[in-house]
């Protein structure tokens, strides 16, 4: 077990099975020493776990925690193209896609869920540059959605 992984299971968190893709792609890609996510949504045992949009029927501690939820899912992706998530020299970027309600502005702090996992899961080597837009409408009327860019070691 990796040290990602046995932080991950301190935190009460098992690390799931990448998710499969919901149509033509994959769920990270290899290039150089990056590893790049396709958007991960907060889908647990191949279900979305919550539907709509920010500000309406989500509410922004719920999304944070969905949030959270995407970002796990995004290291799942990470380890189903590296293997060992201990060649993980740093998180680089993460983006974050909030559906939200117009009037909802708070897409900074949804964001924050999955930030503090990725800490939590890889330390100091976590901090990363990172956007959280809003948007209208994610895939499947998801609420938040994450990408995440990593580089490896060599």
């Amino acid at each position: 077990m990796s040290t990602v992984e046995s932080r991950l299971a301190a935190a009460g968190l098992t690390l799931p099975e990448a998710t499969t893709p919901l149509a033509a792609y994959v769920p990270a890609v290899l290039s150089g020493r990056y590893v790049y996510t396709s958007g991960q949504l907060p889908v647990v045992d191949g279900e979305l776990i919550a539907t709509g949009k920010v500000g309406v029927e989500i509410d922004p501690e719920q999304a944070a925690e969905l949030a959270a939820r995407c970002a796990l899912n995004a290291i799942a992706a990470i380890k189903s193209v590296i293997g060992d998530l201990d060649k993980v020299v740093r998180v680089v970027k993460v983006v974050g896609f909030v559906a939200s309600d117009p009037e909802f502005s708070g897409q900074p702090a949804v964001m924050n869920g999955a930030s503090n996992l990725l800490l939590e899961a890889f330390g100091d080597a976590g901090r990363h540059a990172r956007s959280a837009v809003g948007v209208a409408v994610l895939p499947r009327n998801a609420p938040v959605e994450v990408e995440v860019i990593v580089e490896v070691a060599d």
